[in-house]
């Protein structure tokens, strides 16, 4: 019988393994780094170019590697982090697999330059799909320099999955925060096609946070510490006013790794319960020490899910640790949200009996010496109005009451007795003729389900409906998802004809934004132009607005902002007609009318109109429900 399981070979294994290392330019990085930082870096240096696409290059100032390791460090399974199987129970460094630099010098193109502080001379190596194709002598400073070209350039078909320039980028930087927040003793720079984006000085973990997301964080922290027989939690969180719906700003570090971990979230947001609503996220910077054996960290090839061995102590400890962080800096609300402390009582007015109050009684008076002194006419009048009595004398006189009409008729100038001004009292004077029945000039749902063009005809429901009556009974129109219909369809119009008109501002809105949301906006920059925005970056944390969308009010601006951003934030793709379509979802729910709001009749009108107008109204542009309709049938079996 023949044999028929064969050993692969190295470049094929290494191939495999690549599937799971490395998915895109960011998996590259966060090899590179993590390398750099175990090899006792105090400065690391990320070049990338076309989102990682061409090059990722980290320089670093480590120990560097000898002439044998700098060949071994590319065979497979080759790691010198662990030497016994013991060692995989204490691992504290970062990379241990061993894959890595083989799995990525097998689809790539690799140039490392290598120099321990003992050599006089460093080397270079030059590989290529896995085999060495040069290995020489070079003048190179102290350390280890990567310099990954034309990722997947031998397997085109893993080349063609690969996303746009822009969100290639993204998620460089993505890990790039991730690995700087958790060592902020260490000195990073981050160049993208030449070009600075973070340069980031050594300090502490709070400052790093800020050097990172703003000056405007800083305000928002609210420190977390606690130590315990089993662990060790510090970092931060971000104040409940800074909760968001789009996640971005939660980090968790275990023992200096970044891990994503569903259970310690939920204790992080069971600790804010009552202070956020349902549906947005806290933010945090959380980094928790435990020791090395009570956990597992070799489950994913990513290393960025963790096995705790007992994870609902962990729990329990960081909910309290939240909570109690919350209590301590008065960042918890008390029961009233409005109270004034200058008007608590201190504890010594308890004692004190609170005094009787003095009422004053007017002796003198008789209601009925003013009754006396009216006119005739007005005692009537005042007998009608005030306090029942059985001296009075409608009561005496029954026929009096013929007295309360006497001046009724007497006025020429209005109708039965009405202000001529007022111009629902003069319907009566309008001629039969002027009514006329529109009923043949409605259009939209066939005649049968369009609402009717009659102001009396529509009404606003809980500030969040729109109920207009057919001909077939109620139409119930959800006005928040309506308006983002109109606006969605608007926005893809000015997209494709760049015709959007634009309100200037008197004098320019400066808002403040993190770096990353700078970014993201500079991305978007040209795409938000053609929409009606004017604005300019100044700085790296500044945007500068001179012209908004005519839909959109000035005092609305910053919140719109804010919100486009989260929404976008939550559903990037990376092709271009997915990336206008996402824009303009974007844009229509921020800018669109929420529910809470009041709409005058006019407006309602007006909405309904463009509603019906849309290509598609039945649906939002995140495909719920518009609109219902109420048949008469349905009410009626309610009154059976």
């Amino acid at each position: 019988m023949t044999q028929i399981i064969k050993r692969l070979e190295a470049h094929v294994a290494n191939q495999i393994a690549a599937g799971e290392v490395v998915q895109r330019p960011a998996s590259l990085v966060k090899e590179l780094l993590e390398n750099a930082v175990d090899a006792g870096a105090t400065e690391i240096a990320l070049h990338i170019k076309e989102g990682g696409k061409l090059l990722v290059q980290v320089i670093d100032n480590g120990v560097g590697m000898s002439a044998q390791d700098a060949v071994m460090c590319f065979e497979r399974h080759a790691t010198s982090k662990l030497q016994t199987a013991e060692d995989l129970f204490k691992i504290q460094t970062k990379g241990f697999r061993g894959e890595a630099l083989a799995s990525i010098a097998a689809i790539a193109q690799v140039v490392m330059k290598t120099k321990t502080q003992d050599m006089e001379l460093g080397r270079e190596i030059h590989i290529a799909a896995g085999k060495l194709e040069e290995h020489t002598e070079v003048v190179t400073p102290k350390g280890t320099s990567f310099a990954v070209n034309n990722l997947f350039y031998n397997i085109p078909a893993r080349r063609n999955f690969l996303k746009s320039k822009q969100v290639e980028q993204r998620h460089i930087t993505d890990e790039f925060h991730r690995l700087a927040l958790v060592h902020p003793g260490i000195k990073f720079t981050y160049f993208a096609d030449g070009a600075p984006l973070f340069v980031l000085t050594s300090t502490s973990f709070s400052q790093r946070i800020v050097q990172i997301f703003g000056k405007k964080i800083q305000d928002k922290l609210v420190p977390v510490q606690e130590e315990t027989p089993q662990l060790k939690i510090s970092g931060f969180v971000l104040k409940p006013e800074s909760a968001k719906k789009s996640k971005g700003t939660q980090f968790f570090f275990v023992n200096q790794r970044f891990v994503k971990i569903s259970s310690l979230h939920f204790a992080v947001v069971n600790a804010f319960e009552g202070l956020i609503s349902n549906g947005v996220h806290p933010g945090y910077f959380l980094q928790i020490d435990v020791a090395p054996q009570t956990i597992d960290i070799n489950i994913h090839p990513t290393k960025t899910e963790i096995k705790f061995e007992d994870e609902h102590t962990l729990f329990a400890i960081l909910r309290s640790a939240i909570k109690h962080s919350l209590g301590q800096f008065n960042v918890a609300p008390v029961l009233d949200f409005e109270r004034d402390p200058n008007l608590d009582n201190p504890y010594e007015t308890l004692k004190t009996p609170a005094p009787i109050p003095h009422i004053s009684v007017d002796a003198s008076f008789n209601p009925f010496e003013i009754q006396d002194k009216l006119p005739a006419s007005k005692q009537s009048s005042k007998q009608f109005h005030g306090t029942y009595s059985k001296d009075s004398s409608f009561n005496k006189n029954p026929a009096s009451w013929e007295s309360l009409y006497s001046n009724i008729h007497n006025d020429s100038n209005g109708i039965n007795g009405s202000d001529p001004a007022d111009p629902f009292t003069s319907l009566s004077k309008v001629p039969n003729n002027l009514y006329v029945e529109e009923s043949h000039m409605q259009a939209g749902f066939f005649d049968a389900q369009a609402p009717s063009k009659s102001a009396h005809n529509c009404f606003q429901l809980g500030r969040k409906y729109l109920v207009s009556s057919t001909k077939s009974g109620l139409l119930v129109i959800h006005q928040s998802r309506a308006h983002q219909r109109v606006l969605y369809e608007r926005f893809l119009t000015n997209f494709t004809h760049q015709e959007a008109a634009s309100q200037q501002l008197l004098f320019p809105k400066e808002l403040t934004f993190t770096i990353p949301e700078i970014m993201r906006l500079e991305e978007l920059m040209a795409p938000l132009c053609s929409l009606g925005f004017n604005m300019e970056i100044k700085d790296n944390q500044t945007l500068s607005i001179i012209g908004i969308p005519i839909v959109l009010q000035e005092k609305d601006l910053s919140r719109v902002i804010q919100d486009f951003l989260n929404t976008y934030e939550a559903g990037h793709l990376g092709d271009h007609f997915s990336q206008t379509d996402i824009l303009a979802k974007a844009l229509a729910k921020s800018m669109g009318i929420k529910t809470g709001d009041t709409l005058a009749l006019a407006e309602q009108l007006n909405l309904i109109d463009e509603l019906f107008a849309c290509k598609e109204f039945l649906t939002s542009p995140f495909g719920k429900s518009v609109m219902t309709n109420l048949q008469q049938t349905e009410l009626d079996l309610k009154f059976l």
